[in-house]
């Protein structure tokens, strides 16, 4: 599997990163366009099968987490997985050191992430938190946040490696936000192959008349009813 940083910075540049932003500000979620062919994504769904490559196997009945299972990748990533999750993380950057600014917390992400996973590792969060998710007929993911010690980065990506309708159906990436003294609000939304969606790790700057609130939220991936539905999880920060 060849993919260098060089495509991985060419793929995601070619987003329109101002609507991006707008989009993560109104709902905490946003469709970015495609980040891996169909090929590639059938190269890593295959991955799921070699638990070499995996650092430990979550299984989400045995939690009560949910039904299916995920697996954490080792340090050691594959190139895709290496190369998008360094190439997302500055053009993710403005939008996490914006949201700070409003809601008046430090914005402790530097400039590389390099540099942040160093300072992940010398506060004891030192374990890889990318993830390889795989479910079947009635899998689902309970609502929750992927927070994995004190220092956290407040976006994330999700990447469809197979194709809704065709390989399985159901199994919508699911958002609750927690609204002050109001009903929560739920989206829905359908990951195309290929494709990710950046959402909020944990709570998005929210205004009010009062100034600036964190609207908490979660995720998590409604039932699935048919085939098999893998994802790839890129997270910007490493577990405790």
């Amino acid at each position: 599997m060849t993919f260098t940083p060089a495509e991985a910075d060419r793929r995601t540049a070619r987003m329109d990163w101002a609507a991006l932003a707008a989009e993560l500000d109104e709902h905490g979620s946003a469709p970015t366009g495609a980040l891996l062919s169909p090929a590639e994504c059938a190269d890593l769904a295959a991955l799921y099968d070699k638990p070499e490559l995996f650092r430990t196997t979550v299984d989400l009945g045995r939690h009560r987490f949910g039904s299916g299972e995920y697996r954490y990748f080792t340090h050691d990533l594959p190139a895709p997985v290496a190369a998008l999750r360094a190439a997302l993380y500055p053009r993710l950057l403005p939008v996490a050191r914006e949201w700070a600014a409003r809601l008046d917390r430090p914005a402790p992400w530097p400039d590389s992430l390099e540099e942040w996973l160093e300072r992940c590792h010398a506060a004891g969060q030192d374990r890889s938190a990318q993830i390889l998710l795989g479910y079947g007929p009635g899998d689902w993911n309970a609502l929750h946040r992927d927070v994995f010690g004190e220092l956290v980065f407040p976006l994330q990506v999700v990447i469809a490696l197979d194709a809704y309708g065709t390989d399985y159906t159901g199994g919508e990436f699911l958002m609750v936000e927690q609204r002050p003294r109001a009903q929560s609000r739920g989206t829905a939304s359908i990951l195309r192959q290929g494709h990710g969606l950046v959402f909020t790790t944990r709570e998005r700057p929210v205004r009010t008349r009062r100034g600036w609130s964190a609207g908490a939220m979660r995720h998590g991936v409604s039932t699935v009813r048919s085939g098999r539905r893998r994802t790839l999880g890129l997270v910007f920060h490493d577990a405790a």
